[in-house]
């Protein structure tokens, strides 16, 4: 795959975008096909028009952490974040909000956040935080070069000091289990395990070595980009289109033609909206091929699945309400986690039984608190997410129960404090299972394949296929797994297998 000259990224998304600009900066000739309009993959955009303005609302992540993982990938072309993004570390990262009316700040800062631990939870909670942000550091650093940013081919390719290293610490307990060591005090257990659920795991469940999720959050930072998470994707876009990419928008991917163990060229066709009529389909020739979209997709392009032991087991999903507001809520920060009083159970309903939550905690995000230019002038826009069942997990009629689950939310927010926020609402939008179904991701699920033992490091999908020499994978449902920073990363190792370079990432000055 070294010589590999011209590669055809499949999916303009962030994992799509980083493999395209680790590519051009190991001097591949690079065409990105991506069937919306415009960049940004599940990273995408809502624009909700109302006769007083628009709200420019993001439809798929809403925290950005470790951004100098966006900074290797414009470095690979010589280009610099500082020139393409203008990003706000938030403080407070989260605000948590709980069912006993009390409220928890979580701040980056180490001593900041040790005082916010003393004041509300007292000493010895503050003195167990301090252990546990060491913990979560020695946790970091044991993985993200030996297990998260490193392809493996082999289980036997995690043997090394950092995996004895890993166990030492504990990472192959379980991660509620070992933060409880630290934190006497239950609402700080929950901001500091809550992340597993993005790895589709409680934290009864999940690996103690998925707590490196919590480090991202809070201790490496939490950022917003100006203009909205939109941004990000338009950024890296632009990047790759100044180091000469090709892009191209509004074109799907309908197949590949093989021969000789390879992919040979890729068949994409587009979508008239004017017309409703499907454009003549196309053949674009390449060398080797980088497959992004979710894995159904990608198997389907394939024409098979991967030979597994037990079927695939997806992640919990979530429902999001996109809400336009009237007027302002200050009194939400930036992102604000409402707990109800349920905890346990919430999971169980979710994962097991395939219910929505009768005690939901939420994720309210008003990015409107660091960027007003979102929605009109004196309005909020809010970005509320409640996980639910997946579509494996739960036979519920989302089209039908969608609109009134969106009300019984709002309902909720209401009871905890927000008061007449649904008279405020001026526009707003559900998107539930069955809209994520709808993008082509398994299981109606944006979190793709769950983060168990037997779907993490080397036993997850491989970024490699199987009978083809030249063709890999990128996205949250290979290696390393969900989430921005994984998903950056999948693009560098896609690149980094159809090039064998190991880039350096010397940002340029």
């Amino acid at each position: 795959m070294k010589g590999a000259d011209h590669v055809v990224v499949v999916g303009a998304g962030l994992a799509g975008l980083s493999a395209a600009l680790h590519l051009l900066g190991a001097g591949r000739q690079v065409t990105i096909v991506e069937r919306d309009e415009h960049p940004g993959g599940r990273a995408g955009r809502l624009d909700l028009r109302t006769p007083r303005g628009t709200y420019h609302a993001d439809t798929g992540p809403t925290v950005l952490t470790m951004p100098e993982l966006l900074g290797e990938a414009f470095a690979a072309v010589g280009d610099r974040m500082e020139d393409r993004l203008d990003l706000v570390r938030l403080d407070p990262a989260y605000r948590a909000a709980f069912a006993d009316g009390s409220t928890i700040d979580v701040h980056t800062d180490c001593e900041a956040m040790a005082e916010e631990v003393r004041r509300t939870c007292g000493p010895d909670a503050a003195l167990g935080y301090l252990r546990l942000r060491e913990w979560l550091t020695k946790l970091y650093e044991a993985q993200i070069d030996s297990f998260i940013g490193a392809n493996f081919d082999s289980p036997f390719d995690l043997v090394g000091p950092d995996l004895l290293q890993l166990a030492r610490l504990g990472g192959f307990g379980r991660l509620g289990r070992r933060v409880a060591r630290y934190l006497p005090d239950e609402r700080l257990r929950r901001i500091f395990t809550f992340q597993s659920l993005y790895a589709g795991v409680p934290p009864a469940r999940a690996l103690a070595a998925y707590g490196v999720i919590a480090y991202m959050d809070t201790i490496g930072g939490v950022y917003f980009p100006r203009g909205g998470m939109r941004a990000v994707g338009a950024a890296l876009a632009d990047a790759a289109d100044a180091a000469g990419a090709t892009i191209l928008y509004g074109r799907s991917v309908t197949g590949l033609e093989r021969s000789g163990g390879a992919v040979r060229a890729v068949r994409h066709r587009g979508t008239s909206a004017e017309k409703g009529a499907e454009d003549g389909a196309e053949r674009l020739a390449c060398d080797a091929v980088v497959l992004t979209p979710d894995l159904p997709v990608v198997h389907e392009l394939l024409g098979r699945a991967p030979r597994r032991a037990v079927p695939l087991r997806w992640s919990p999903s979530a429902v999001v309400v996109h809400a336009g507001l009237r007027g302002s809520r200050p009194e939400l920060a930036h992102h604000t986690i409402s707990f109800g009083a349920a905890w346990e159970s919430t999971f169980r309903e979710i994962i097991d039984d395939g219910r929505v939550m009768s005690d939901p905690s939420l994720l309210i995000t008003r990015p409107t608190a660091t960027d007003p230019m979102l929605a009109p002038s004196g309005s909020d826009l809010l970005f509320v997410l409640a996980p639910c069942p997946n579509l494996a997990a739960g036979e519920l009629d989302w089209q039908r129960i969608g609109p009134a689950y969106r009300d019984e939310l709002l309902g909720v927010l209401d009871a905890r404090g927000l008061t007449g926020l649904a008279d405020d609402v001026e526009v707003a939008e559900v998107v539930t299972p069955a809209g994520w179904a709808a993008q082509g991701l398994g299981a109606g699920t944006p979190f793709s394949a769950a983060h168990t033992f037997a779907q993490t490091g080397p036993f997850r999908q491989r970024n490699v296929v199987r009978g083809l020499s030249n063709a890999v994978l990128a996205g949250c449902g290979t290696t390393p797994g969900v989430g921005i920073p994984p998903v950056l990363i999948s693009g560098r190792l896609a690149a980094q297998r159809l090039t064998g370079r190991v880039p350096s990432f010397a940002a340029p000055h």
